[in-house]
């Protein structure tokens, strides 16, 4: 197999894996309901993310205007789909750790605030590595001149300028969601739109980076465009070590608004100082390859993803429903199939008479070898079949969802046995703890810890970031 093939195979497989288990259906349902109630605080606390600001505060510092500004935002905030464009990282597609990025920018003018020049900013947090439990999110208000007692423990509360949301509201913001179709490539732009470029870009991309290079010269002008220009130089970045710098020259004819042409510059000297292109306009949207390879319907996707992409085949509302837990399964048993279900709560084999169940298990006690219905009885408390989707839900905060899966396995007041599951269950809790912690101030600073239970390891952080695509 080609290593481009595999590679691409894998980030498939990868952004399949976070589609299945990072934003959940109950999640959007839930996050929806209450964002269409108008309670976008509640929307914000059912996808995971917490708010980290006041606007009573935000109005005596910045002035009503900005705070009517940051709660008309808060209010068409999506935070289900803000989660479901998120950065991830490999190898289990966990968002990106100890990241700040901007949501908005508001450009606020005298009074006692931040002064011309130096705007305030709606950004998104995710915590370092080691307090990563829960995969939560945190918003906030940045600016350059009044402290953040939120971000004290923060290892970067500075916004990151490769990651940013201001110039892709269409990725959070209700208002703009429409948009992802033109954005991501998906649709074409009408006649005279994007600026084009002078060369195939392409043949500056190594094999194996999904970059949406065709429009690159467009999100570069709009990069350029809220910088106050309309020509310069843009960095780009897709990977460890590969950069890129384009020159965006304006049309010498000078006849109406200038056109864009696009040229590969040499990377180095100004482009360090140039800005740089954002994350989410670097690559290739995930969910088109996945739709286009046929390895997710529309209907597997986030409501509003669908309804950009494929206007007139998106469901209305989700149609991801659980699989249906608690029947009945089969078990071979001295050569012949008996049944295993929930009787009361409890995981009980239906074939066998009580007084015999009694005698089997107090032969277990004498370390005899029980049933074969009582030794999957066992197994399924301690190593059950949907151990590895349980970690899953774990990992990317979905607690409720791991529960779910157990009790419709093992039943709601179930008494877990030592073994992986229970140990995949307590290490979830000592994670939470941790967060806690750190939410709190009370954990300390620890920028090379892990918390304990954590699957994220040094190698797996050692592991390149474009592997992600993103």
């Amino acid at each position: 197999m080609l290593t481009e093939t595999a590679y691409e195979d894998s980030r498939l497989s990868f952004w399949l894996r976070v589609r299945e288990f990072a934003v959940p259906p109950s999640m959007i349902e839930t996050a929806t309901a209450r964002r269409h109630a108008g309670d976008w605080a509640g929307a914000c606390a059912a996808a995971g993310i917490d708010v980290d600001l006041d606007l009573r505060c935000v109005a005596r510092v910045h002035g009503q205007e900005l705070a009517a500004r940051v709660r008309a935002d808060l209010r068409h905030l999506v935070p289900d789909l803000l989660r479901w464009h998120m950065p991830r990282i490999a190898p289990d597609g966990l968002l990106r750790p100890g990241l700040t990025f901007t949501l908005a920018r508001y450009d606020v003018a005298g009074r006692d605030g931040p002064g011309p020049g130096r705007p305030v900013h709606l950004v998104a947090r995710t915590p370092p590595a080691w307090a990563e439990a829960g995969q939560r999110i945190s918003l906030a208000l940045w600016d350059a001149t009044h402290g953040e007692a939120g971000a004290r423990d923060h290892p970067h509360p500075r916004p990151n300028r490769r990651f940013r949301l201001d110039l892709h509201r269409h990725l959070w913001d209700a208002r703009r969601t429409h948009e992802l179709g033109i954005r991501s490539g998906a649709h074409r732009l009408p006649a005279g739109g994007p600026p084009a470029a002078d060369l195939d870009l392409r043949t500056f991309v190594p094999e194996g980076h999904d970059c949406a290079v065709d429009r690159w010269a467009a999100e570069a002008g709009i990069l350029l465009h809220a910088e106050g220009r309309n020509s310069g130089t843009v960095a780009v970045r897709f990977g460890s070590g590969c950069r890129l710098a384009l020159d965006l020259v304006p049309d010498r004819d000078g006849a109406g608004p200038a056109a864009l042409r696009i040229a590969a510059a040499h990377a180095g000297g100004r482009a360090s100082a140039s800005p740089v292109l954002p994350d989410a306009a670097t690559w290739a949207l995930p969910d088109l390859r996945l739709i286009r390879t046929g390895l997710i319907g529309i209907d597997r996707l986030h409501p509003l993803v669908a309804s950009a992409l494929a206007p007139d085949q998106a469901p209305v509302g989700s149609s991801r429903t659980p699989r249906q837990a608690g029947q009945p399964r089969l078990v071979e048993c001295r050569g012949a199939q008996h049944r295993i279900a929930l009787v009361n709560g409890v995981l009980t084999p239906l074939d066998h008479d009580p007084d015999e169940i009694r005698r089997e298990e107090l032969l277990a006690a004498l370390s005899g070898t029980p049933l074969p219905c009582l030794q999957a009885i066992d197994e399924a408390h301690r190593r059950p079949d949907c151990l590895a989707g349980v970690r899953e839900r774990l990992d990317h905060g979905d607690t409720a969802g791991a529960l779910a899966v157990v009790e419709g396995l093992l039943g709601p007041d179930v008494l877990l046995r030592s073994g992986p599951l229970r140990d995949a269950l307590e290490a979830a809790v000592q994670r939470r703890i941790t967060h806690g912690l750190f939410r709190a101030g009370l954990a300390g600073p620890a920028p090379n810890r892990i918390a304990p239970g954590s699957r994220r390891t040094l190698e797996h952080r050692s592991r390149p970031r474009h592997a992600t695509g993103r």
